[in-house]
């Protein structure tokens, strides 16, 4: 009986210093996610992984700042979640390292007109989808009008993109030639290394306007990937909070005024058009 009540005396402090500390460690955490809503790396600045050569999607211009409509669509959507121009950071990478960079915690976010698919699912999250268009084939040889065209052919793409799975699959009988961005493809394309590349369509009329022998030959259409913004697998507040204020641009017109202001002439799709 001694021993018991000397156990007991010694193991209620034991106990209250035990609930002390879980009561503390989830006032801790309570505060930290108050804190730090969107699981931030920075909880202060969204730390955006990019391309600087996706014109008109996203680009670097020559002091070094990045534009295009992916860039000012997501600036726009950070301000509506309290996060004005001076607190988001945009970095160029290739693009077969801007995935890999989210899930490992580099970047918050990666924007880059990303086709959403199931395989990308695996890895990582995606905001709701903001863009869908053409997948092109640019070539200055005139022999090249369709897809069979391509047989026997040097084909450039960027590595890790839509184009690159979609011709892996479809374009049998082509030469794939892997590249880290769309300007050494298109460089290569040029000086006769490789005979056509395939890439976005807005991109290919960029280049086709800069390049005048450099023609669009083929246009697949793409809707089932819709671009969106990558966020890492599970954090779910960030993702909401992006897909709140994509809904947002879109409905009070913002999102048509910047896709007006970088795709002029191009066909413009009714889902993320004002809503009566």
């Amino acid at each position: 009986m001694i021993k018991q009540s000397v156990w007991a005396a010694v193991a209620a402090p034991v106990r209250r210093g035990i609930a002390a500390c879980l009561f503390l460690a989830a006032a801790s955490g309570s505060t930290l996610a108050a804190e730090n809503p969107y699981g931030l790396i920075d909880p202060d600045v969204i730390s955006v992984g990019t391309m600087g050569d996706a014109k008109p999607y996203t680009f670097a211009t020559a002091d070094g700042q990045f534009t295009g409509f992916d860039i000012e669509l997501f600036l726009n959507v950070a301000s509506r979640m309290g996060f004005p121009k001076e607190k988001v950071t945009f970095t160029g990478q290739e693009f077969s390292a801007l995935l890999p960079s989210v899930a490992n915690e580099r970047f918050d976010v990666a924007v880059a007109a990303i086709g959403t698919t199931e395989a990308r699912k695996k890895t990582v999250d995606f905001s709701d989808g903001y863009l869908a268009g053409y997948l092109t084939v640019l070539t200055a040889d005139p022999a090249i009008k369709d897809a069979d065209g391509l047989k026997g052919k040097r084909l450039g793409v960027v590595q890790g993109t839509l184009q690159e799975g979609y011709a892996t699959k479809n374009f049998t009988g082509t030469d794939l030639v892997k590249f880290p961005d769309n300007n050494s493809a298109v460089a290569a394309l040029n000086n006769g290394t490789i005979d056509a590349h395939f890439l976005d369509y807005e991109a290919a009329k960029q280049y086709g306007e800069r390049y005048r022998g450099l023609k669009a030959a083929v246009n697949i259409p793409s809707f089932d990937a819709p671009a969106g913004f990558v966020v890492k697998k599970g954090n779910d507040a960030f993702r909401a909070a992006l897909d709140k204020g994509l809904h947002e641009a879109m409905q009070d017109g913002t999102w048509k005024t910047l896709y007006e202001k970088w795709f002029p002439g191009s066909p413009m799709p009714d889902q993320y058009l004002p809503k009566k």
